[in-house]
């Protein structure tokens, strides 16, 4: 894994494969968002509202899972003290606080007919705003300390200590009793109709892609902005 975390062979993999990503998630997650939108029934009990389901669980999933890699390459920051570590939790905090906010504006949408209300302050509905001000909070941070060449450490501290509301996010509908309903898909088990979870998990798998694909984008970006600052800092010292 080390040789992977080495910035020249960084980027030599992702140049060929954050396009591949890019172009794969949009096939895969348009195609199936058109599937749930005009060919997916209505549902028996929702009707229409159904289909926001295709791209309000994906987003879901991603805020979720935005954060998890975060965490991840926080720890592996820390332990390990390498830079591509830091600029991976970087990179993935803007697309996962996209979704996030996707997930929360979509599950408003969702919640108006269904609930006959546009917000409730129930545990899984809080948990994710505070989700999204997590990424607020982490994006500001890390801006801060780049800005003013401060430790690398402080948002990888913050991204550990951020990681405790996925868990509660997860659970928080089996903990409170809550509007929202129980976990569809466990394992091995799923709830939902196959006409449902098939172009689900296609939307999953095809807006997973384009997250990645973005994620390697932002990387790279972040990557040639450090990279261009040392070349300056060289160039500086030998005028000096």
């Amino acid at each position: 894994m080390h040789g992977f975390a080495n910035p020249k062979r960084f980027l030599t993999i992702a140049r060929w494969l954050t396009p591949l990503l890019l172009v794969s998630g949009l096939l895969l997650a348009g195609g199936a968002l058109v599937w749930g939108y005009f060919i997916v029934p209505p549902d028996q009990l929702m009707g229409d509202t159904v289909r926001i389901l295709f791209l309000h669980v994906p987003a879901a999933w991603l805020g979720m899972g935005g954060w998890s890699a975060i965490a991840a390459s926080s720890l592996a920051y820390l332990v390990w003290r390498h830079p591509l570590a830091s600029l991976a939790a970087r990179g993935a905090a803007v697309p996962g606080m996209l979704f996030t906010a996707i997930c929360l504006v979509t599950g408003s949408i969702w919640g108006r007919p269904t609930w006959g209300t546009w917000w409730v302050w129930d545990g899984r509905l809080t948990s994710m705003l505070v989700l999204l001000f997590l990424y607020i909070g982490y994006i500001a941070l890390a801006q801060a300390v780049e800005r003013d060449g401060g430790s690398s450490r402080i948002p990888a501290i913050f991204g550990l200590i951020g990681a405790i509301n996925i868990p509660i996010i997860n659970r928080s509908v089996v903990w409170w009793n809550s509007l929202h309903q129980p976990p569809s898909i466990t394992m091995g088990k799923s709830a939902i109709d196959a006409a449902f979870l098939v172009p689900l998990l296609v939307a999953t798998l095809g807006f997973s892609l384009l997250f990645g694909g973005i994620v390697l984008a932002r990387m790279r970006a972040l990557l040639a902005d450090v990279q261009t600052e040392a070349r300056l800092r060289r160039k500086a010292l030998g005028a000096d």
